[in-house]
Order: structure tokens, then C-alpha cells, then sequence
């Protein structure tokens, strides 16, 4: 019986049933992609880092080294299982020459390694530990992402030729995020090429237990060890390697998780509709004593064919698509181990919609307790009590052409059943506003902001030389007489030791300059304004166990000097433990000089750029736009297409919600129309009221979706973004695409689909709609 009632159903309504099982796909196939996404990115996070045997603590050094005293100390400490010391042959890109093309404009501080002994591999794309041969160069798979190189290209070091014979994955240094990207040669290739560039070390340990990170640091830092450089700890590497995609999937999850809950709106509309048009059957079959449980078995039948269809095509949408996602993911950090269970949790993640789907089907159902078979069978149509709108007269009104009147007025009278259209609509804003929000932002010149680098024109980085002092000098003196500049900011960093409340130091690498001329967002407080000043990145504010306002001991040469805590940012660079202040020093170490220059004419920053390249050698010299595009692109690029993805979605959920709510509302409404058919009103008439109505509710849900999106979406994303180390966050907004373009888009779709729902209006008989 069941099966002829289904099957003649979706033969009367084959539109409706389609467009259900389409949402319910979509959104199965979404939680589906949630799901495999996140186990295979987590997954293959592991694997690389296990295969590549990743070091737990890093510290990069530059200058002299003494390898003899880390080896005791790494002996005598308890907390470590392995031991290294890596060189890393740093080169200025100019003299990096691929297939004919230098790295000149890279950022990146390209270097050259050799394979570690131990442990810290580099991987080829198979994943196996890479054995290279003379005169052979393995280069970071990034590079092989963008095109800057292929396999059987040369490459070119000062005048030695090398050919790349395959690219590597680096467990430390994949990342973009990274600034530093590691090349593979042999032994004897290296001490070939030693000469043409700064060797820099990487002190790499691994401990016997993960979760003593926090105190070996401490050690590490109370012997004295070297340390002129960032230290790296291995949860950053781990944060690092899921950014770019973890971002993409983060939006896909939201994505969801908003499509379900649409899917179950729509569901909605469909069975509301569905009872309407089945009135006094329904009356009927209770008048001859049919129990509800039986009547709603019935309508639970269809929708379990319809959400199983879906989940099923949902399924196979998943499958679909994932390969596209998961190109990235395979490129950069190779096959998940963990597959079998991203699969099951894509089974797990479907059959939750599907129940979720049921159970709500079987909650609307209950209204059939409500239903009076008298009224049923005398009616035909539920009637409803409509309040609200008494004061909107057709009397009284000037503003609006008669049909547009009566549109509004019917949503403002009956405002509980248009309720549920208006917070679609509002959730469909909300997911092309949300993403694009967040895409405009990520890709904005102010987003450096929140990771702790200053929003300026042109960024001057001298590290790896000698005379570092002088040369920052010589380009000072320059940036001086130079007209094109209107300001700029000389940041040196140094690293000072600081006493910790046990008594324990620990070193704290310090920004010292002027922070107010190119400031950082900060989450708590200000930049430091007085010499007893300093300001914390989040990381080390929360390991430090520091506040605004608290104080600070920084020990130099052998005396303490107290500071307070002006305010704390976000920062992702050298590791996210750095700190900012403006007091002068003149005995600490010099380890790097950032210059920061903004120019008076903007359309002169390439040239400008070009210039201090060519004059100074010694210097990274880049174009803060380039610097944004080749430290953020792969992550701008996985927001990009989500972002045109939510808007794809967005468009087809309203051209579809909008279809289904026109045709139960003509179901609901055959009387009210019968009787405006009688007094002359024509179907053109009929169906610009219903345009009217789609209309006002969707301006009505672009602005609070709008608002919404504003609001909550802001930290939603922050949410997210605090996740990777930015602790403040404010969406950076296109005033055209989010508040003209998006809302022409969905104005439009909500017009095709009200013309399309109420094409059929005509069809209603004045004389069978009008009988008692």
C-alpha cells in the first residue's frame, strides 16, 4: 500500500519531490565533504609528520655555534630522545636561477640543505625519504604548485647548474606561512655551494614525551644555549600545515551546517503544502477513524524515500568532489592513513542528516493531532487566524499601487507563516556575505595587521650578513633623501633574558623602534608608548602567564629592569613568541632589521621596490602586496573557492526555497484567490502580490541576514582565525559585493522563482475554491 501511495504522490509532484531531494543531496553531500576533509587534513598532517620524523623543539641559530656543549646538554637533559644539528645554506634568490627564471622577487629565504641522519627528513611525493645524487636538486613542492619550476628544469646557484629531479615535502617549511624553504642537494654539491650564501643551523630536538615541550624549552633557555633565531616548537608545525586548508574546510563546516538546517526549512514547506492540498483527506481518514500514527506513517514513508534518495546522491556527491578538495591536502602533505575513517565518518556524518531529517518530519507531523475532521471536510483548507496589520489599510493608502499594498499587508497579517521563508533568506545572506567577508579580508593589505607585521608599502628585511648595523645605516640614509617616501619605521630585534616569577630565565625575543608609525592590531590594550613599556604576542602573553598591566623583568647584562605589559597582539611570525617595545640598547645581539616604508605615490611602489633590490644586495626588499600574495596565497586561494561556492549554493537555496514557498502558498491560498478571481482581480494582478510579498521578506532578510553576518559571522570567523594565531579580528567589507551586488543576486533569483511558483495561479476555479 505504502508504495502506491508514494509513487502516486511523486507522480503529482515530481517538481517538489525533485527540489527536496536535491537539498537534502546538497546538504548530505556537504556534511559528507565535512567530514572527509577534516579526518584526511588531520590525518594527513600525522603522516608527513611521522614519515618526515618531525623535531618536537627547533631552534634556529645564525653566527657561531658550539656543537660540543648542545651535545652534552642534549645527553645530560632527560626530556630528550634524539639530537641534530642541520645546516641550512641561506641564498639570496637573485642567485637562485629555475629554468631561466631567478627568485629575485621570492620573500621566501630559500636555502640549501642536505638529507638529516637522524630524523627531520625531507620527503619526496611518494613519501619516502629522499637519497639525491650529485649534481640532482629536489625543490619545495610549492614551487612546483605555482609553477615556478618542473621536473628536468635547471637550476642555476651562482653559475652551478643543477637539474630538479623532483620536488619535496618538508614537514617544517611546506607551508607558505613559513618564510623559510628548504632545497635538497648532496653532501658534495653542498660543500660545492657553500660559499654563495650565510649558514644558518637548526638545533633540532626530539624528547621523549610530546607534552614536555614547555619545560625542556625552559631548560634550553636557563643553560644558555644558542639561540639567534626563531625557536619552533612541534604544535606550531602542526598549525602551520593546516592553515590554507583548514580555513577552506572551517567554511565548509559553517556551510553545512547552515544547509541543513535549510534543507529541514524546506522540508518544511513541502509537507506543509503537501497537508494543505490534503486538507479533508486528512478529515476524512480521521472521520472514519483512522489513528494519527497511521495517517502520519504515511507521509513518514515518502520522506524516508525522499531523504535516503538524497543522502545517496548526497554520497555520491561527496565522492564527486572530494578528489577536487583533497588535491591540495595530497599535493602538499600526501595520503591520509587515516582514509578507511574519513569515509566512515562521511557514512556517519549522511546518516545524521538523514535521521535529523526523519525525526524532523515526524515533529511537524504532530499537527495533525490539531487538525478537526469537521472543519476539514467543510473547509477543505486550514484557517487561520490573522492578526497584526489592522492599521495598514487599503483606505489609507498613498505610498503603494494596490497590488503591492495587499502583498505586504498579507505578510504583515499572517507573520508566524512567512517567519520561516524570512530566516532562509536571512541564513542565505548570511552564507554569501560570511565568506566573502572573510575572503576580502584575508586578502586585504590590513590583514597583516592581525599576524603581527605592520601595513606599509614597501618592507625591508636584512638578516643572514655581516655588518648589519652599517647596512641598515646606508639604507636609512637613503630612505632619508628620498623624496617618494613619506614615512617609515626601523624595527631591530633582539633577544634579551627574562626572569620568570620561579626564578627561572627564559629569552624573549624583543622588537625595539617606533610601533605607532605602522601599527598592529592589538587584542588587548596599546603599543608600547614609554621606555618601560612592552607589548606580548598572544603566545607568549598566554605562556608567560601575563596580562595588561602586569609586569615584566627583563635581565641584561646581569641587571632587571621591570616593564609593564601595554597590550598584547596577535603574531604568526618567528614562531609567535615576540614582543614589542621602544627602550634603546646598545649591548644585546643584533639578530635581524625589519624597515617598513609607505610612499607618497602609490603607483611607484614596483619601481621603488626594483630600485632597493638593485642597490642593495644584501636586503629582501618586497612589495607588501607580493609578500601578502606569496605568504597567504594558497590560504586566499582555499578561501576564494569556498567563498564562490557559498555564493553558488546561496542562490540555488533561494531560487529553490523561494519555489517551494510560492507553491504552498497557492496551495493555502485557493480560496483567497477564487474570491479576488470574483471581484476582477487578474492573474497578472495575483502574481505581482506574491512578488510583492517574496520581495519585502527578502529585504527584510538582507538586512538582518546582513546584520547578522556582521555580527556573529565576525566572530565566527575570528573564532577560526584565532585558531591559527590571530586573537582580534574585524572583517574587512567590499561595500559593492556585499550590500549591491549579493542582494541584486538574491532579488533576482527571488523574482525568477515567484514568477515560475505562481505561473500556475491561473489554473485555480473560481467555482471549485468557492464552495462551502
Amino acid at each position: 500500500m505504502y508504495n502506491r501511495i508514494i509513487r502516486n504522490d511523486i507522480s503529482k509532484s515530481k517538481l517538489i519531490t525533485l527540489t527536496t531531494t536535491i537539498f537534502v543531496a546538497v546538504a548530505a553531500a556537504l556534511v559528507a565533504l565535512s567530514g572527509i576533509l577534516v579526518v584526511n587534513l588531520s590525518g594527513a598532517i600525522d603522516t608527513l609528520m611521522k614519515q618526515a620524523k618531525t623535531p618536537h623543539f627547533m631552534q634556529m641559530h645564525s653566527g657561531d655555534i658550539d656543537t660540543v656543549r648542545l651535545a652534552d646538554f642534549a645527553e645530560q637533559n632527560s626530556h630528550v630522545d634524539e639530537f641534530q644539528v642541520s645546516e641550512f645554506l641561506n641564498v639570496d634568490g637573485a642567485k637562485i636561477v629555475i629554468d631561466g627564471t631567478s627568485l629575485a622577487d621570492n620573500i621566501q629565504d630559500n636555502g640549501f640543505s642536505t638529507q638529516s641522519e637522524k630524523f627531520d627528513y625531507l620527503l619526496d611525493l611518494d613519501g619516502n625519504v629522499i637519497n639525491v645524487s650529485d649534481g640532482e636538486i629536489y625543490v619545495p613542492v610549492g614551487y612546483l604548485k605555482d609553477g615556478t619550476a618542473k621536473a628536468g628544469d635547471t637550476l642555476v646557484i651562482d653559475g652551478k647548474k643543477f637539474t630538479v629531479a623532483g620536488f619535496l615535502r618538508d614537514s617544517q617549511m611546506n607551508s607558505l606561512l613559513a618564510s623559510s624553504k628548504r632545497f635538497l642537494v648532496s653532501k658534495n654539491d653542498y660543500a660545492a655551494i657553500k660559499g654563495f650564501g650565510n649558514t644558518e643551523y637548526l638545533i633540532e630536538f626530539r624528547l621523549k614525551d610530546l607534552s614536555e615541550i614547555s619545560t625542556f624549552e625552559t631548560a634550553y633557555t636557563s643553560a644558555g644555549l644558542e639561540a639567534n633565531g626563531p625557536t619552533i616548537t612541534y604544535p606550531l608545525f602542526k598549525m602551520l600545515n593546516a592553515i590554507s586548508d583548514g580555513l577552506m574546510i572551517a567554511v565548509i563546516l559553517l556551510l553545512s551546517a547552515l544547509v541543513v538546517a535549510i534543507a529541514l526549512m524546506c522540508i518544511r514547506f513541502t509537507l506543509l503544502a503537501k497537508i494543505e492540498d490534503d486538507y479533508r483527506e486528512i478529515g476524512v481518514m480521521k472521520a472514519m477513524g483512522l489513528r494519527v500514527s497511521d495517517i502520519k506513517k504515511i507521509y513518514l514513508a515518502k520522506y524516508a524515500v525522499i531523504a535516503a534518495a538524497g543522502s545517496v546522491l548526497g554520497l555520491a556527491l561527496s565522492f564527486v568532489f572530494r578528489g577536487m578538495l583533497l588535491e591540495n591536502i595530497r599535493l602538499y602533505m600526501g595520503e591520509s592513513d587515516h582514509s578507511s575513517f574519513a569515509f566512515l565518518f562521511g557514512i556517519i556524518g549522511i546518516l545524521l542528516v538523514f535521521f535529523a531529517i526523519i525525526a524532523y518530519v515526524n515533529a511537524v507531523l504532530r499537527r495533525f493531532r490539531k487538525i478537526s475532521a469537521t472543519e476539514a471536510i467543510r473547509f477543505g483548507t486550514s484557517q487561520e487566524k490573522t492578526v497584526g496589520a489592522k492599521r495598514f489599510t487599503l483606505s489609507g493608502n498613498r505610498l503603494f499601487n494596490t497590488n503591492i499594498f495587499l502583498g505586504i499587508k498579507d505578510v504583515l497579517a499572517r507573520k508566524k507563516l512567512y517567519a520561516t521563508m524570512l530566516v532562509v533568506l536571512m541564513i542565505s545572506a548570511f552564507i554569501i556575505i560570511v565568506p566573502q567577508n572573510l575572503y576580502n579580508t584575508i586578502s586585504s593589505k590590513s590583514f597583516t595587521t592581525y599576524m603581527g607585521i605592520g601595513n606599509s608599502d614597501m618592507r625591508i628585511d636584512i638578516q643572514q650578513t655581516d655588518n648589519m648595523s652599517k647596512k641598515a645605516e646606508e639604507i636609512i640614509k637613503t630612505l632619508n633623501s628620498d623624496h617618494a617616501i613619506s614615512k617609515y619605521a626601523v624595527l631591530t630585534t633582539k633577544t634579551f633574558n627574562i626572569r620568570l616569577e620561579d626564578g627561572t630565565k627564559e629569552r624573549l625575543k624583543i622588537e625595539l623602534g617606533d610601533h605607532s608609525i605602522f601599527p598592529v592590531d592589538y587584542s588587548e590594550g596599546a603599543a608600547p608608548g614609554s621606555e618601560d613599556e612592552i607589548a606580548l604576542s598572544v603566545m607568549n602573553a598566554d605562556e608567560l602567564n601575563k596580562k595588561v598591566g602586569e609586569i615584566i623583568t627583563l635581565v641584561n647584562e646581569g641587571e632587571e629592569r621591570n616593564f609593564t605589559v601595554s597590550g598584547i597582539y596577535s603574531d604568526i611570525t618567528n614562531g609567535g613568541k615576540t614582543a614589542k617595545a621602544v627602550f634603546t640598547d646598545n649591548s644585546a645581539d643584533i639578530m635581524w632589521y625589519v624597515i617598513c616604508a609607505e610612499l607618497s605615490d602609490q603607483s611607484l611602489i614596483g619601481s621603488k621596490v626594483s630600485e632597493y633590490t638593485d642597490r642593495f644586495d644584501y636586503a629582501k626588499v618586497s612589495d607588501i602586496d607580493e609578500y601578502i600574495e606569496q605568504t597567504y596565497g594558497s590560504t586566499i586561494n582555499s578561501v576564494g573557492k569556498a567563498s564562490f561556492a557559498s555564493i553558488v549554493v546561496a542562490l540555488m537555496i533561494t531560487v529553490l526555497v523561494t519555489l517551494l514557498f510560492m507553491r504552498m502558498l497557492l496551495a493555502k491560498d485557493r480560496y483567497s484567490i477564487a474570491v479576488m478571481k470574483s471581484l476582477g482581480f487578474t492573474n497578472f494582478d495575483i502574481t505581482v502580490q506574491y512578488i510583492s510579498r517574496s520581495v519585502f521578506i527578502l529585504v527584510v532578510g538582507v538586512v538582518f541576514g546582513t546584520l547578522l553576518a556582521n555580527t556573529l559571522g565576525e566572530v565566527l570567523a575570528g573564532a577560526v582565525i584565532s585558531s591559527f594565531g590571530a586573537s582580534t579580528f574585524k572583517f574587512v567589507v567590499d561595500p559593492l559585493s556585499a550590500y549591491l551586488l549579493s542582494p541584486l543576486m538574491m532579488m533576482c533569483s527571488v523574482l525568477i522563482a515567484t514568477i515560475i511558483g505562481t505561473s500556475n495561479a491561473g489554473e485555480i476555479k473560481i467555482a471549485q475554491n468557492m464552495k462551502e
